[in-house]
């Protein structure tokens, strides 16, 4: 029996030998760079199985699939059913800007070829969400290698955070449960980052070829616009990382030739996202350069009612609500400018309480967002208790690498600190927090990855010590 035990344990070690190496790469020999691919792969894989194996592509059909995506997926109606960019509430409402185009436009491509609230229609558009969600672990991949590699354990943070992005379950949840932007706006924004480290030359040995550097900027404007199509709350970064690329510059004749370079990108950007401004100004005569919610959104942050913290959708799905009496009868454009107006006047009439329900989202948006114990109290601590968990480790990973001076820990820093800032002015919610994980990821790994170098080094030192008494 004990020899039987033994052997089970070789195969055992043999099989793990053998899984480490495969996660590594060792058995690609010198073509290493096909890693990132199977990294994508294997996190694509891994959530459409979940998608499959949980049914999560079914959703309740409360008051008209409301929860199927929320407001875009009732524009996502409105547009494959000839009605056009509109409705994103209950009825016929007319046209909106309440949100950004992409995501509605991909529902709603769905819901042409799979039918509306279909649940095939689901599988694709969570589908959808799970490339873009596996696609962001070969960026985490390289945002940990090219910055730590100066460490002299790049390579092992890159491993370690590009496979807990591929499988840990936190980092897919919002693709294969959530009908909504997340996953592809934490994709398109770690490409970014990737974006500006490559040009910054950090962890490369060679200068960046003059096209190479048109090209970076140029990709750099297109998928700006993409995150101003998704969620416009992240353009707070844009000019920090824009800042942070030209800070490279070496010489006068550089910085001239970067600003050429950032123009060309601003002109792509403007060009992308010009045909939704020029659509809403055909249709409402007002600017509307993203989003027309504000107003709305910010009434609803301040009102009394809410506890600073207002759940669901701003008007309520159903007709007969007042509200949503008040929303059809005199357009969505001046309903929001009516909010707004509403919002100035409660902020300047009760400051302390709106400064107070600042510093909640401050505090909740980093260390556990105030949520209904819908699966029981325990299971709702063990997700406070791991969100808070991420949130330190992360903190103090950056710390870390801001004391060791490693590239673009000052980047990383500024975009923690600007990125949040809406959210800490209208409310908070866990989802929120998702385009910054993927930096947070490299963050923790690089924090406990120093702890096991550091304490290997003490050992040895003990070792050496030892043998030298000896």
């Amino acid at each position: 029996m004990a020899e039987l035990l033994s052997l089970i344990d070789k195969i055992k070690d043999v099989k793990l030998d053998r899984l480490w190496k495969w996660m590594k790469g060792d058995d690609l020999g010198g073509s290493r760079a096909r890693l990132p691919w199977r990294l994508f792969w294997t996190g694509l894989i891994v959530r459409l199985l979940y998608i499959v194996l949980a049914h999560s592509y079914h959703f309740r059909a409360l008051n008209d699939h409301f929860q199927y995506g929320w407001e875009a997926g009732r524009i996502a109606r409105a547009l494959a059913t000839g009605y056009g960019y509109a409705d994103p509430f209950s009825g016929h409402t007319g046209p909106t800007a309440w949100l950004t185009p992409i995501y509605p436009l991909i529902m709603a491509g769905a819901f042409k070829l799979f039918g509306v609230y279909t649940p095939l229609s689901a599988f694709a558009i969570l589908a959808v969400n799970s490339i873009f969600s596996a696609a962001t672990a070969p960026a985490v991949y390289e945002i940990a290698w090219r910055c730590y590699d100066a460490q002299g354990f790049g390579r092992r943070v890159a491993l370690w955070s590009g496979w807990i992005w591929a499988l840990y379950p936190a980092a897919l949840q919002y693709a294969v449960r959530w009908l909504w932007e997340m996953s592809i706006t934490a994709c398109v924004f770690a490409w970014i980052l990737v974006i500006a480290l490559r040009f910054r030359r950090i962890g490369d040995t060679s200068s960046t070829p003059e096209h190479n550097a048109v090209c970076l900027w140029s990709f750099f404007g297109v998928l700006w616009a993409a995150v101003a199509l998704s969620n416009p709350s992240l353009l707070l970064t844009l000019p920090v990382t824009a800042i942070w690329m030209l800070m490279g510059s070496q010489n006068g004749v550089e910085i001239r030739k970067n600003l050429t370079r950032a123009g060309l990108a601003a002109i792509l950007f403007l060009c992308c996202t010009a045909p939704w401004v020029y659509r809403n100004w055909r249709v409402f005569q007002a600017f509307i350069p993203t989003r027309g919610n504000f107003g709305a959104e910010l009434c609803q942050s301040v009102l009394p009612s809410n506890g600073g913290f207002p759940w669901g959708g701003t008007i309520p799905p159903t007709t007969a609500s007042p509200e949503f009496q008040r929303y059809r009868s005199i357009g969505e454009v001046a309903y929001v400018r009516e909010q707004g107006a509403k919002a100035n006047v409660i902020i300047a009439t009760d400051r302390s309480r709106i400064v107070g329900y600042a510093f909640k989202r401050i505090y909740f948006f980093w260390f556990g967002v105030p949520k209904p114990a819908e699966q029981g109290i325990l299971v709702e601590a063990t997700r406070r208790l791991n969100y808070c968990f991420i949130t330190m480790a992360a903190l103090m990973g950056l710390a870390l690498s801001l004391h060791r001076k490693v590239p673009a820990a000052g980047l990383f820093a500024s975009i923690f600190l600007v990125m949040p800032l809406p959210y800490y002015m209208l409310t908070v919610q866990a989802r929120f927090r998702h385009p910054l994980e993927p930096v947070m990821t490299v963050l923790i790994v690089f924090l406990f990855q120093s702890a096991v170098i550091k304490r290997t080094r003490d050992t040895s030192k003990k070792r050496v010590s030892a043998g030298a008494a000896r």
